[in-house]
């Protein structure tokens, strides 16, 4: 189990040219580094460059598969400072190979502006009220067996359980992805940068399990190209977090798919889409 505040951890090299290294853990590894987790490290090193009070967005691409065992640099550069707002983009590199290269919108606090939410949550029953992961298998005699590392940071209650999930048939089940889900061992972090890094991994997480809940193959995996997350509202106050994800398109190798995170109150804390390139599963 890892502390997300801890491992996605920047320091600065040079801050005066933006340079800033990082190491990867372990603990949230998923098909190697999970993606929301290696952007992190991009959004707190923007966060650290710019110095704005909080994030607004990230669009990036992943470029390579990064090592746990070597440092990652990340090299910052503004290219637009405005009263309230700045663009900055973090290039993530290991070795002098590129991993993932993003542009970031960090701005001030206390925006004024137009309020409304036309995005209503998924009618599901609240966090409280569902037995977790572990239980709902206990129930029907398995044991709950983490494929990846990247699980264990997580308290799992999934509004659906479908014991037939194994034997499911291709398309029995809808694509989407409903979750309730809570960072282990801390919930939420008190700098609005870490702490939207949550938001960040929630997000890219949801695409592939929305895609492949449709499909019953151990034929293809089908990793992120990229990642869009838009940052709506601080999220400080929710320790539990609702992720909506949907894939509403599987056509020619490209999977695409579309994320939204809420809290317990139904408001929206953050949405985003990704796409996916499907890729044989090796002997």
């Amino acid at each position: 189990m890892g502390d997300l505040a801890h491992d996605t951890t920047v320091t600065a090299v040079d801050a005066r040219d933006g340079v800033y290294e990082g190491m990867l853990s372990r603990d949230w590894e998923i098909w190697g580094p999970q993606g929301g987790y290696l952007a992190s490290f991009a959004l707190r090193a923007a966060g650290a460059h710019c110095g704005r009070a909080r994030p607004a967005s990230l669009v990036g691409h992943f470029l390579g598969v990064a090592s746990f065992d070597a440092p990652i640099t990340i090299t910052c550069t503004t290219l637009r400072a405005a009263r309230v707002a700045q663009s900055v983009r973090a290039s993530i590199t290991q070795g002098g190979a590129p991993i993932f290269e993003a542009f970031v919108w960090g701005v001030d606090d206390g925006l004024a502006g137009l309020e409304h939410q036309d995005a209503p949550a998924p009618d599901v029953a609240k966090w409280s009220e569902l037995p977790t992961l572990a239980e709902r298998l206990a129930a029907i005699g398995e044991e709950a067996v983490r494929p990846f590392p990247f699980w264990d940071n997580f308290d799992q209650r999934p509004p659906f359980f479908h014991p037939n999930w194994i034997e499911r048939a291709t398309g029995e089940y809808p694509p989407v992805w409903d979750q309730w889900l809570r960072f282990s061992p801390t919930p939420a972090f008190a700098d609005a940068w870490v702490d939207a890094c949550r938001l960040l991994v929630v997000v890219d997480v949801g695409s592939w399990p929305a895609a492949s809940g449709y499909h019953n193959q151990q034929a293809v995996i089908a990793p992120s190209i990229d990642l869009a997350c838009e940052f709506h509202r601080d999220a400080r106050a929710a320790e539990w977090l609702l992720m909506h994800a949907h894939a509403p398109s599987a056509t020619e190798g490209l999977i695409g798919t579309h994320q939204q995170v809420f809290d317990e109150r139904g408001a929206l804390l953050a949405s985003g889409v990704s796409q996916l390139l499907c890729r044989p599963v090796r002997p």
